[in-house]
């Protein structure tokens, strides 16, 4: 009887099993699996958090990763650091232009190669810890720029026949209650130093930085400040052809030099699991099961969720030039994110994608890297910043490099 008993006990076990088994989530076969090609070293994954500061944690990210290939150490420079300075700077620029221009969070990468230039860099740890200065974790400049914002344009449409400098004192105790005071010295692993001869040390050139996009508006293979409005201190681009723009990239790793990447990432086909897609609106709707006109009624989060389930299948458009340019003239192609393309994987189908890292902290499926096909990166590029010898000869050749 005990015996019966055991075996009948066993057998509701491996039934309940059974059943449990039954009900386990069937694993996504659409899902991407991918395979490193290549990977280039690079810092650890930071969080922006609430801030629009992505120009400035993703072009930090490059100079570290270009200081890690040329020296092999590793340092954490400080974002807040290259805020403060930004920020007064483009006050100043918004209060010349008497308002006529945009005081805004955003930036690009020139913002950080300038600040380096002009006045430096400190690691994190000189100045406080983002956000602390105010009793948050993580940067929040929710209360900051409603603060900032206003006093800029206070002064910048002020109606007065002349202003006194008074009001750059009140802006840098805005920037240094929030952000911390930056300092003009420092002690850094036992020596001394300033923030200009910080930046001395750390073994790049800044001269060998320059700019890269590619649009039609322009002659190719001369230089021209892109449209945008975060482009705002106006420096220079070389025009390239689509095609040379990515062969720049493909050598650029290929040679282990990542790029400090902008470009728009408001399409569908940017998910917040980690993958971007240049998606293909018509196939895509098709395999959906639905018509067009449905497709296009459907809110972003049913259309992501479609995509999600195609996975790897999601069909993607061709990239052109003429799209480029199409897009970026009707405002579709927009100035929205700042990341870092630091390597190149493939999917189980042989797609080649560029592994970017992005500053929202160690999100997504993947933990802050996000895989992004080499077709989006064609068609959603705005600029990007490079190291110059990261260009192929002939091509630095066309442009006088």
């Amino acid at each position: 009887m005990k015996k019966l008993v055991t075996f009948a006990l066993m057998a509701m076990v491996a039934v309940s099993a059974g059943a449990a088994k039954k009900k386990a989530p069937a694993k996504d076969q659409n899902k991407p699996v991918f395979t490193t090609i290549k990977e280039i070293p690079i810092t650890s994954v930071k969080d922006q958090n609430r801030s629009g500061t992505c120009w400035d944690y993703s072009t930090i990210s490059f100079f570290e990763a270009e200081i890690l290939k040329a020296t092999g150490k590793t340092y954490d420079l400080d974002e807040s650091f290259v805020a403060n300075k930004t920020y007064m700077e483009r006050a100043i620029q918004v209060v010349r232009f008497h308002g006529d221009c945009q005081f805004a969070q955003g930036g690009s990468a020139e913002d950080v190669l300038a600040t380096m230039k002009t006045h430096g860099i400190v690691p994190q740890g000189i100045m406080p810890f983002p956000g602390s200065l105010y009793g948050d974790s993580l940067n929040n400049f929710n209360e900051f720029f409603s603060v900032l914002e206003p006093y800029v344009a206070a002064v910048a449409k002020s109606d007065a026949k002349k202003i006194s400098n008074a009001w750059k004192t009140g802006m840098q105790g805005i920037l240094d209650a929030y952000l911390g005071k930056c300092p003009e010295k420092f002690t850094y692993e036992g020596k001394e130093y300033t923030p200009k001869t910080f930046v001395k040390s750390l073994g790049i050139d800044l001269n060998d930085y320059v700019s890269i996009t590619s649009y039609t508006h322009h002659p190719f293979y001369t230089a021209f400040a892109v449209e945008v409005q975060d482009n705002w201190r106006f420096p220079l681009s070389y025009n390239l052809p689509m095609d040379e723009m990515m062969k720049v990239i493909d050598n650029a790793i290929d040679n282990g030099y990542t790029i400090a990447w902008g470009g728009d990432v408001s399409e569908t086909g940017f998910t917040r699991q980690g993958l971007a897609y240049a998606i293909d609106a018509k196939q895509t709707q098709s395999l959906a099961g639905s018509d067009m006109a449905k497709w296009l009624k459907l809110t972003a989060d049913k259309k992501r969720s479609i995509i999600d389930s195609l996975g790897y299948k999601v069909p993607e458009v061709v990239a052109t030039q003429e799209m480029r340019q199409e897009r970026f003239d009707n405002w579709e192609l927009t100035d929205d994110h700042g990341m870092l393309i630091y390597g190149v994987a493939k999917d189980q189908a042989g797609k080649e994608y560029y592994m970017v890292k992005n500053s929202w902290g160690e999100t997504g499926d993947y933990k802050g890297t996000w895989y992004m096909t080499k077709t989006f990166i064609a068609a959603n590029t705005m600029d990007f910043l490079i190291n110059k010898k990261a260009i192929p000869a002939d091509i630095r050749k066309k442009l006088g490099l």
